[in-house]
């Protein structure tokens, strides 16, 4: 296994910093990826090819793309034509990544945001992205929540990370669960379920690997604003790879944060999870983040200072034999690191010792 970083839009200079810390491989998280679309509004294995051999170019390898699943999900529920024409559009996206030499692809579960109700105050004074599940209300969900690519600190001090990005080509079809014309559990597993049944078929035969990203954070029991996540325990966990167990291409982007946020005990949980899903071969890349707390209150934090065992979970990937990306991902937000670039090498680092020490 090997660090690597997930970067937005990256510069020719974010990227030589990350060869610079010692990252080899990176995950391109840019969604919508509007500089790989050709004029059918695809993405053009030509363009990803480029892109691929311009970030080969500092001495990294792209591990990942990011598929922009869009609406898709709540689509195939309420506005099915529109849902065709995404299928039609993911088959291509799916095809050029392999032509361009991308073989792996991660894609967003969600169908709302990723919800948060506001900062907890970190070392230092930092400030850290948190739920509470009883201090919601649809107002702090839409101030800080996590909007397809926006994180709720973005904007900030002269930061250069995303803004919340609501109702923006940004937030990639996620919306308000006010907004969504709610999703009951049945309907949480028909989308689903319709999105694999499209897709899975054209990544197995070009190759490619989908990694799915559980749903974060775990809702409470009947969900949030009529909406429920489906994938927010290990048990729907399990039920998602069970959709299609033995197709090779279909597995996790495994987000430790995220499984943390699953349970009251989350080095357990974290740990049982690597143990199930790691020998099974469903775990194609890994978020390698930290909270403190656990389901339905915690806050994210740096990776060092949380409540999951993070030495165990390392251990963990070694004793399976994972040989995977390592993804720092959530850290925290301050005035004085507005791009975060300090903090993620923070994390990085501290990464790469654990995995030295393994």
């Amino acid at each position: 296994m090997y660090i690597g970083e997930q970067i937005i839009n990256p510069t020719a200079e974010r990227l030589r910093l990350s060869s610079q810390l010692g990252a080899t491989h990176v995950v391109i998280d840019t969604r919508p990826n509007e500089q790989l679309k050709g004029d059918d509004g695809a993405w053009d294995a030509k363009k990803v090819a480029a892109q691929r051999q311009w970030i080969e170019g500092f001495g990294l390898k792209l591990d990942v793309l990011a598929l922009d699943v869009g609406s898709i999900l709540l689509d195939s529920l309420y506005k099915t034509e529109a849902a065709a024409r995404t299928v039609e559009r993911l088959r291509k996206d799916i095809r050029a990544a392999a032509d361009g030499g991308v073989t792996t692809l991660k894609y967003n579960l969600q169908m709302v945001g990723i919800t948060r109700t506001g900062f907890a105050e970190g070392r230092g004074g930092v400030r850290c992205s948190a739920f509470r599940a009883a201090d919601y209300s649809p107002e702090k969900d839409a101030s800080f929540s996590y909007w397809g690519v926006g994180h709720p600190g973005g904007g900030a001090h002269g930061a250069d990370i995303s803004v919340n990005a609501l109702g923006t080509a940004e937030a990639v079809g996620q919306v308000l669960g006010t907004q969504s014309g709610g999703v009951t559990e049945q309907q949480g597993w028909h989308a689903i379920s319709c999105f694999l049944e499209a897709v899975l078929p054209t990544a197995e035969a070009a190759g490619v690997r989908l990694a799915g990203h559980p749903h974060d954070p775990a809702y409470p029991p009947g969900g949030l604003n009529g909406v429920n996540h489906v994938v927010g325990s290990l048990d729907g966990m399990r039920r998602f790879i069970n959709l299609a167990p033995e197709s090779t291409a279909h597995g996790f982007n495994f987000c430790q944060g995220t499984i943390a946020e699953m349970s009251r005990e989350p080095t357990k949980v974290v740990l049982e999870a690597i143990k199930e899903f790691g020998p099974r071969g469903k775990i194609f890349m890994v978020h390698f983040r930290n909270i403190k707390g656990g389901y339905l209150d915690f806050a994210e934090c740096f990776p060092d200072e949380g409540s999951v065992d993070m030495p165990a979970c390392i251990r963990a990937y070694r004793d399976l034999g994972y040989t995977g990306i390592l993804c720092p991902d959530h850290v925290p937000v301050s005035e004085l690191d507005p791009a975060r670039e300090r903090f993620f090498a923070f994390a990085l680092g501290y990464t790469k010792g654990l995995i030295q020490s393994a």
